[in-house]
């Protein structure tokens, strides 16, 4: 499997460049969605990604360093993020061992089934399964990769790193898919599969209203939009703080278009939701006079021109029978659908699922639902999505970086912003508890330089060395990762 070679590549560049240098490496590697280091038949042919053996590796590469274990412990610490993390990784890890067991035959759940060509949802008695380990090792991940993240880039808070890290992910995630959709034109539509090794249901080759679904590396177009829409969360925030960066302006036009290429509805409808979250959040906060008027600005121009656009679009529906079909197609048959009822049904079925465990849960891997916060309560119940609301809460509204115009705290702040989108996304049609490694990766560099910025300016003393031995060019020789 020529991806397998790929994998082996990518860990070897990771070892030599290092978690700092080399993180740009694993996180363009996420845009590789559907490219499978190797599959594992005992466990139902569960693939093992490219991207999750990057994680494996800087999380290894941190832990084994001389005092990187005492590091990640320090970003375990109570009232950090990462304390609630770790909270929630173990509080998982119990719940999914123990749960499909306990409660086994006594509620009906909608899962994933491997056992059908091609796999497929299928509606049962709760039992312990193999997607119980699936979806235990893709929390489990999302938890390495953000501590490892969050230590990295707290010891060494270079937010150029990052933002260099997310445009060359930006860019190679646009590359893939036009060069998806370049292949499908020219009759080869079979040139990407060498990138597409995973066992997933492929839907590589469908088509919209006429128009090729943009694809890139992921196995369809509401993975491609979900991971797209993330990255445009990013660059949208960015380009409010840095208005004049020709960088973020160029990284905003191709994750917009991306967005847009992908023609996923649940990448639209997402879209919108987090436009509009995101402008009025940004109105609200310059009344206060916590943001330059600038930004305000912008935002309220973008407002102003998506609010023209909708009435471009509502006008051109009424008026252009190939838009009215178009959009037919994308958004409203499909909310009218068969597709539609169903994962209505399935959001229906993980409440039922929630209930019928006393709000404990049945286990990661168990039940699958159309919208994050069903799917999670259903999963991990009560005690894991406060957990997990605890966790990202403590991120995205931490008050480092709310001030402030410099390049860090907009780093900070896009960063906050990418993972919003991305939950925003999540929560519409999200089918499982996991949001994926770009978003653990996006709270864990935020994480990180924020915590670093604190040390730097010496808000807080840092138990492991002086907060005066710490610097971009000088770190402590026990950090220099």
């Amino acid at each position: 499997m020529a991806t397998s070679f790929l994998a082996i590549l990518v860990i070897v560049v990771l070892a030599v460049q290092g978690p700092l240098r080399g993180f740009w490496i694993f996180l363009a590697a996420t845009a590789l969605g559907a490219a499978a280091a190797f599959n594992l038949p005992a466990l139902g042919g569960a693939s093992i990604l490219v991207a999750d053996l990057a994680a494996l590796t800087i999380f290894m590469m941190v832990a084994l360093h001389r005092g990187g274990l005492a590091l990640i412990v320090g970003t375990m610490r109570p009232g950090q993020p990462g304390f609630w993390l770790i909270l929630l990784v173990v509080f998982g890890l119990f719940a999914t061992l123990f749960f499909p067991a306990l409660f086994r035959g006594q509620t009906e759940v909608f899962s994933l089934s491997r056992d059908l060509d091609g796999g497929g949802i299928v509606r049962s008695k709760l039992r312990p399964s193999t997607g119980n380990l699936t979806q235990l090792f893709r929390l489990i991940l999302g938890g390495a990769i953000f501590f490892a993240t969050a230590t990295v880039f707290r010891v060494r808070p270079d937010a150029r790193i990052a933002l260099i890290a997310v445009a060359i992910t930006t860019g190679f995630n646009a590359a893939l898919g036009w060069l998806d959709v370049l292949t499908y034109a020219i009759g080869l539509p079979e040139a990407l599969d060498i990138l597409r090794s995973a066992n997933y249901s492929m839907l590589d080759a469908a088509t919209m209203g006429g128009i090729k679904r943009m694809v890139g590396a992921f196995p369809e177009a509401s993975t491609y939009g979900y991971f797209s829409l993330g990255l445009f969360g990013f660059w949208l925030r960015f380009w409010f703080s840095q208005p004049k960066s020709l960088l973020g302006r160029v990284m905003l036009a191709l994750a917009t278009v991306a967005v847009l290429r992908s023609t996923s509805s649940a990448a639209y409808v997402a879209f919108v939701a987090y436009v509009v979250t995101v402008t009025l959040g940004l109105a609200l906060v310059g009344a206060r006079q916590q943001v330059n008027r600038h930004s305000v600005s912008i935002a309220l121009s973008f407002v102003m021109a998506a609010w023209l656009s909708v009435i471009v679009v509502v006008v051109s529906y009424e008026l252009v029978t190939p838009i009215r079909d178009f959009f037919d197609t994308t958004l409203f048959d499909k909310l009218e659908g068969d597709s539609g009822v169903e994962r209505m049904s399935w959001n229906a079925q993980a409440f039922l699922n929630f209930a019928e465990t006393y709000g404990l849960g049945a286990g990661l891997g168990s039940v699958r639902g159309s919208s994050w916060l069903m799917a999670t309560l259903a999963s991990i119940g009560v005690i894991g999505t406060a957990l997990y609301l605890m966790f990202i809460g403590s991120v995205l509204f931490n008050r480092e970086a709310r001030h402030g115009g410099g390049e860090r705290a907009s780093v900070i702040r896009a960063l906050r912003s990418g993972a919003l989108a991305l939950l925003i996304s999540s929560l519409l049609t999200g089918a499982t508890p996991d949001l994926g490694l770009i978003f653990f990766a996006f709270l864990g560099l935020a994480t990180g330089l924020a915590r670093g910025a604190q040390l730097e300016r010496g808000d807080e003393p840092n138990q492991f060395w002086p907060s005066t031995a710490i610097s971009r060019n000088n770190p402590p020789p026990s950090a220099r990762l």
